[in-house]
């Protein structure tokens, strides 16, 4: 877990299908980089296109991406000069689905709060939340 000055912090990092329900989750500590799971989340990637918010923005992942045969649809981090990819608005617009699915995962209390210790508990926890949203 990761330390900062509000205390113990985790980030989720969220794979789902084109209706916004899980195919796999993971943590990181608060303090990590996005891209420490990014291979990790691409073997679990299915369908025509992986989208993906400014922090997986990266050659060496698009190129991952491009390999599986999958189209890249990453927004360009706004520092970047160089090489910068043109993004299909269209295909982007439909990341919404995504953040619904991490706020219907905060919904859940023990998430929000994040009340357990380990990081083991807290992804059970998730995980759990994640089967609940593909009942209902």
């Amino acid at each position: 877990m990761g330390r900062s000055r509000g205390g113990f912090s985790t980030k989720i990092h969220l794979i789902t299908d084109g209706k916004g329900r899980p195919l796999h989750v993971t943590l990181t500590p608060g303090n990590r980089h996005e891209m420490t799971k990014a291979d990790e989340l691409l073997e679990h990637a299915q369908g025509l296109a992986l989208i993906g918010d400014t922090g997986y923005d990266s050659d060496a992942f698009a190129r991952k991406i491009r390999r599986r045969g999958m189209k890249v649809v990453i927004c360009c981090n706004p520092t970047r000069k160089k090489k910068r990819r043109r993004l299909d608005r269209k295909l982007y617009s439909r990341r919404y689905k995504v953040e619904c699915s991490f706020h219907g995962l905060k919904r859940f209390r023990a998430v929000a709060s994040r009340y357990d210790k380990t990081a083991t508990n807290y992804l059970a926890m998730v995980e759990i939340a994640c089967a609940w949203q593909w009942l209902n």
